[in-house]
């Protein structure tokens, strides 16, 4: 059975973003927005689905399709289903990119990559003056796939030495600390799980928080809630990016870091700086500060009624 979505007919090219809930996603708009300034029928559509084996043989059966963003709840299910892996999805260990190199035959070589990394790279340095990170302690909160990308930043990127990790489930974590481990990256992460604790490390400069925005309720919640304020209360004061953005990037995190003094940068510039990475590895176009610009005007504007849900359901 083919799986179309209802309005490729008036795109040259396509690509898709698999996951779900995506409903409320803003990567269509940036899309559009991106291929639009540089004169092309280009878009990105949707694929709502859970059923991501389908999914995958549609793309591969798709030739308009230029690759595909994927998220939750995919970005380490899919990696069996890919050919190779770039350095970044190798070392994160989650894809959030699916893209095509040709083979010696013709056919595509169907690549991982995560461009969640570069996302959070650009956020900080398109938004803080200079580089103040390297030597200084880096911290994540959360324990997911995109604190993984994070920690991934912050060490590479930044130099960030040690980084700490503040989550409220110490599983989440030990998995964390045991996967970076195993890809060479985890001498320099501190798991920070006491009040006690956060009261004797050296402080932050750079934070990165990847959690949902809710209040916290349980006791694990509330220690590791308690944990974030102390460390952001003491010592100078960097830089927050608040990687959660829906449904409002107005956060109990970001209002904490607000009130002790932190620069808080909102999540959507991580967004925008992964999709234009994205837009470039399907694309080859280059991105510069104009384009970056009308990625974050369309963005912010909400225009994402353009591509309607590709349901693989049906």
């Amino acid at each position: 059975m083919a799986f179309l979505p209802a309005n490729t007919s008036s795109l040259d090219r396509v690509a898709y973003l698999v996951g779900y809930p995506i409903a409320h996603s803003k990567s269509p708009s940036l899309h559009h927005a991106i291929y639009s300034a540089v004169g092309k029928r280009w878009g990105q559509c949707l694929c709502e689905t859970t059923d991501l084996e389908s999914f995958l043989a549609y793309l591969k059966k798709d030739p308009k399709c230029m690759g595909s963003g994927v998220t939750m709840p995919f970005k380490v299910a899919v990696i069996p289903h890919l050919d190779e892996l770039t350095n970044e999805g190798k070392t994160i260990g989650a894809v959030n990119t699916i893209f095509f190199k040709p083979a010696a035959d013709g056919s595509r070589i169907y690549c991982g990559t995560n461009t969640d990394c570069l996302g959070i790279r650009d956020a900080f340095l398109n938004n803080v003056e200079g580089s103040p990170y390297r030597g200084k302690p880096g911290l994540v909160v959360g324990g997911g796939g995109t604190c993984r990308a994070a920690i991934y930043t912050l060490q590479n990127f930044f130099g960030c030495s040690p980084v700490y990790i503040v989550n409220r489930d110490p599983g989440e974590v030990e998995a964390v600390l045991q996967e970076c481990g195993a890809r060479g990256g985890g001498d320099d992460l501190v798991y920070v799980s006491t009040t006690e604790q956060a009261d004797k490390v050296p402080c932050p400069r750079a934070v990165v928080s990847a959690v949902p925005d809710f209040p916290p309720v349980t006791k694990n919640e509330k220690t590791a809630r308690e944990i974030l304020a102390i460390l952001l209360r003491s010592g100078d004061k960097g830089a927050l990016l608040e990687m959660c953005y829906h449904p409002s990037p107005d956060t109990e995190i970001s209002r904490l870091a607000t009130d002790f003094g932190w620069q808080v940068i909102p999540g959507i510039e991580a967004m925008i700086g992964q999709g234009l990475a994205q837009a470039h590895l399907w694309t080859g176009i280059n991105i510069d500060e104009g384009l970056r610009n009308v990625a974050r005007a369309a963005v912010l504007a909400k225009r994402d009624d353009f591509c309607a849900p590709l349901d693989l359901s049906a």
